[in-house]
């Protein structure tokens, strides 16, 4: 089995609807699955197939003004969303027999508010947001770190640390084992 031929056919599918493809899993266990990630493209609009979000402003009268569209900085992936990608890939990966062998569960859905961040982009894109990161070996003293995310730059993610000293660190992409966001409320 080719997990780039898959990626590709799940990446030709999320393009067609506006979304991106964050992950793509390969897991045999009791049952075979394939899981699939999607999310929306980050400054992208929204599809044709979503609401458009407006908010009316008013002023201290009362009076309506101008209708104001608001872009949702975090667009949500939907039910729907999955279910569109679903269909299509599913019917792809029958028709191009990517997935040799019978049966397998296809799960599609977004990657969650704790999203793995695996690519350069997910650290600039999540810039400003809590993460935790793990490193295969030390960078400095330390082999985990927790704080927000400063963007992307040399091929090191930088990080600014609370702690008894606020500071910046910068974690070569390389040495990260796992990098997470974190969920705030």
């Amino acid at each position: 089995m080719d997990l780039e031929k898959i990626r590709g056919a799940a990446e030709r599918v999320a393009r067609s609807e506006g979304l991106e493809i964050v992950d793509v899993e390969w897991k045999v266990g009791k049952q075979r699955f394939l899981r699939v990630y999607i999310d929306k493209v980050p400054g992208g609009g929204e599809t044709a197939n979503s609401p458009k979000p407006t908010a009316v402003m008013s002023d201290a009268a009362g009076e309506m003004g101008a209708t104001h569209v608001a872009q949702d900085p975090y667009p949500k992936i939907s039910h729907s969303d999955c279910e569109r990608v679903s269909k299509q890939l599913s019917v792809i990966l029958d028709v191009e027999e990517l997935i040799p062998g019978q049966g397998y569960v296809l799960e599609v859905s977004s990657p969650g508010m704790d999203r793995a961040l695996k690519r350069p982009a997910d650290f600039e894109r999540f810039a400003g947001r809590l993460a935790k990161i793990s490193t295969s070996e030390p960078v400095g003293e330390a082999k985990f770190f927790e704080g927000r995310l400063a963007g992307f730059a040399d091929g090191k993610v930088r990080m600014e640390l609370k702690g008894k000293e606020a500071r910046t660190v910068e974690v070569p992409l390389e040495a990260i084992r796992k990098a997470n966001l974190v969920v705030e409320f």
